[in-house]
C-alpha cells in the first residue's frame, strides 16, 4: 500500500529526521474485562509500523512494556472499590519514564494500549518534559474522571483524569503517590462524551472543565468542535498537545472491539478528521490508542477495529485524503 502525502503537516516539535516511539503498553488491569493487553501486538501484527515508515517516520519500537507481569505486587488488595491500584500504579509509572525519554529525545511518543488508565503514566511523562503549557485532547464515549470516592464500579480506566488532575478528596491514591499533578483543568478538553456518570458530571461542572459531548458534535458539526476544542486550549495553536483517543468514541457500528461500546458516537469521518486536525497544527507530540480488545466480536469484528485504529494514528501522523 503505498500511501500519498502531498499535503502532509509539519511536526513543529518533533526533531529531524521525525522519528516516532511505538510504546506497546499491554496493561488490563484495575478493571474485570481481560483482552485489551493484546492490542499492541495485534496492531503491529497488522503492520501499523510499516504504514508510519511510509509516512516517512523513522520507527522505534518500544516493547519494555509488553509484558506487564514484572510489575505486579504479590499484595495489592482493593482500595475500598478502586481494583489493584499498586499494579496499575507501577506500570504507569514505568510508562511514564519511556514516554519521557521519547519525548526528551525529540520524537512522538505513540502509547498502544491496553486501558485508558495507561494515560496516568503517558500524560505524566509528556507534561514531564513540556510542562504544564501541555494541551490534553481527549477523545472518548467517557470522561474517566471519576474519583474512587465517586467511582460506581471502581474500575481505574475510569479515574485516570482525577488522578493526573488530584481530584482525590485527602491523599494520594495507593500506587499513584509518585504522579504530580501538573495537568493544568484549562489544559485539557473532551471531544465525544455519551456515557458519563452522576458524579463526574459534578466534578466537571464544579471544576469547569470543557467538555464537548455528542450533542455538541449534533449541533454544530465535528467540524466546528474541533475548532471550539482547540480555541479552548490552544488558541494561538503553538502549545503542544497530547492526544489521547479511546476508540469508544466511535460508534459501536464503526469500532464494536472495545470493552464499554455505547451507541450514538462519532462516525468513522468524524474520527479521522479529529485526528487530521490535530496533526494539521503541528503541535502534537505524544499520542495514546486505547481499548482496543482483541477478545470482543467476532473475526470480522476485530478486523475491522484494528483497521481503523491504525487508520487513525496514520491521520494523527500525517496521512492525508489527497
Amino acid at each position: 500500500m503505498t500511501l500519498h502525502t502531498p499535503s502532509a503537516p509539519s511536526y513543529k516539535r518533533i526533531a529531524p529526521p521525525k522519528a516516532v516511539g511505538i510504546i506497546a503498553a499491554a496493561l488490563s488491569a484495575g478493571q474485570r474485562k481481560s483482552g485489551v493487553d493484546t492490542a499492541p501486538i495485534v496492531l503491529n501484527e497488522h503492520g501499523l509500523s510499516t504504514q508510519l515508515e511510509q509516512l516517512g517516520w523513522q520507527v522505534k519500537v518500544n516493547d519494555m512494556l509488553q509484558n506487564c507481569e514484572p510489575w505486579r505486587p504479590e499484595f495489592d488488595p482493593d482500595v475500598g472499590r478502586i481494583k489493584e491500584p499498586r499494579f496499575v500504579g507501577a506500570v504507569n509509572k514505568a510508562l511514564a519514564e519511556e514516554v519521557r525519554q521519547h519525548c526528551a529525545r525529540g520524537e512522538l511518543a505513540l502509547t498502544l494500549g491496553g486501558d485508558h488508565s495507561l494515560a496516568v503514566g503517558t500524560i505524566s511523562g509528556s507534561t514531564s518534559v513540556y510542562g504544564d503549557e501541555l494541551c490534553v485532547v481527549w477523545v472518548d464515549a467517557h470522561s474517566d474522571i471519576n474519583s474512587f470516592e465517586s467511582s460506581p464500579s471502581g474500575n481505574l480506566h475510569g479515574c485516570p483524569l482525577a488522578i493526573l488532575l488530584d481530584l482525590f478528596s485527602d491523599k494520594p491514591l495507593v500506587g499513584f503517590e509518585w504522579v504530580k499533578p501538573i495537568l493544568k483543568k484549562e489544559r485539557l478538553v473532551y471531544i465525544g462524551l455519551r456515557d458519563v456518570d452522576e458524579g463526574e458530571k459534578r466534578i466537571l461542572r464544579e471544576n469547569n472543565i470543557k467538555a464537548f459531548s455528542m450533542y455538541d458534535v449534533d449541533k454544530y458539526g465535528i467540524g466546528k468542535v474541533v475548532e471550539m476544542a482547540l480555541d479552548h486550549v490552544n488558541p494561538a495553536r503553538t502549545l503542544p498537545i497530547h492526544l489521547s483517543f479511546d476508540v469508544d468514541a466511535l460508534d459501536p457500528t464503526v469500532a464494536p472491539s472495545t470493552g464499554t461500546p455505547v451507541r450514538g458516537g462519532l462516525t468513522f469521518r468524524e474520527g479521522h478528521f479529529i485526528c487530521e486536525e490535530i496533526a494539521a497544527t503541528g503541535q502534537l507530540v505524544a499520542m495514546d490508542l486505547v481499548e482496543v480488545n482483541p477478545s470482543l466480536g467476532d473475526k470480522v469484528a476485530l478486523e475491522q477495529t484494528v483497521k481503523i485504529g491504525c487508520s487513525l494514528v496514520r491521520c494523527a501522523l500525517g496521512e492525508t485524503l489527497l
